[in-house]
């Protein structure tokens, strides 16, 4: 997603000629919808797919014709490839339900190299447990919710970062963000937001918490919102959540 932004960003973006380019599929974390959106106003097929190094390239497939009405989802299981969504305590999600993504399939790795525990925590009994929160809809449709360890547990409640992010990137002013759970004296953890800016535009902590409210709701908008020059990605161009929190001092 962070170098399609940088595309757009280019100032020959709006002349390029893309007649050539007839699919693009966005992949290694969740692409915002308004990123999407520009590519489909140039007349490009985009959408997302979902692959990890543990099992090989894309492993969802979402025909062309129904990726504007299934918006943010990857798709139905390709042939050979077996998915379900699980509750915590193993049982199976019902539709609509969020619960880890499992996949099993000829393509799934067969454990990590001389790491035979990591390799039992991972992979069991032939399902590939992800680590990612999905959820299916009633035909088959998956979408991914966000990575199971940057849910944010606050007052109890469980808040995914990705829902968050994607709400702040529908404003103008917004050229980049990223949310984190920061520890909390009080709830656990509180719910902190990290904008970048894009240039010539201008955006205050009240006006983004407020404009995250009106479209989610109070329970899920930050608590703090943080202005940095830019936002931390680690070596394969991922936002480092991990560098983020490190950086802010907890409530």
């Amino acid at each position: 997603p962070t170098m399609f932004q940088m595309l757009q960003e280019h100032p020959r973006w709006d002349q390029a000629d893309f007649s050539g380019l007839e699919l693009v599929i966005s992949g290694g974390a969740p692409c915002p919808l308004p990123v999407m959106e520009k590519f489909w106003e140039r007349g490009v097929d985009f959408r997302m797919g979902y692959g990890l190094t543990e099992a090989s390239g894309n492993n969802f497939w979402l025909p062309p014709e129904r990726v504007r009405e299934k918006v943010g989802s990857v798709g139905y299981p390709i042939f050979h490839i077996g998915m379900k969504t699980i509750r915590e305590d193993g049982s199976d999600c019902a539709d609509g339900e969020e619960g880890e993504l499992l996949i099993r399939g000829p393509h799934v790795v067969a454990g990590y190299w001389r790491t035979p525990e990591a390799t039992a925590e991972t992979i069991r009994d032939g399902w590939l447990h992800t680590g990612d929160i999905g959820l299916q809809d009633e035909e088959g449709f998956l979408y991914i919710v966000d990575r199971k360890k940057d849910m944010v547990i606050s007052g109890g409640f469980n808040i995914y970062p990705r829902e968050i992010e994607d709400v702040l990137f529908e404003h103008p002013a917004v050229k980049g963000n990223a949310v984190v759970g920061v520890p909390h004296a009080k709830w656990g953890e509180e719910v902190v937001a990290v904008v970048c800016l894009h240039d010539g535009k201008t955006a205050d902590e009240a006006e983004l918490i407020a404009f995250v409210k009106e479209r989610k709701g109070s329970l899920v908008a930050p608590k703090r919102v943080l202005f940095w020059d830019e936002i931390p990605l680690t070596n394969l161009g991922k936002i480092d959540k991990k560098e983020i929190r490190a950086r802010i001092r907890p409530g």
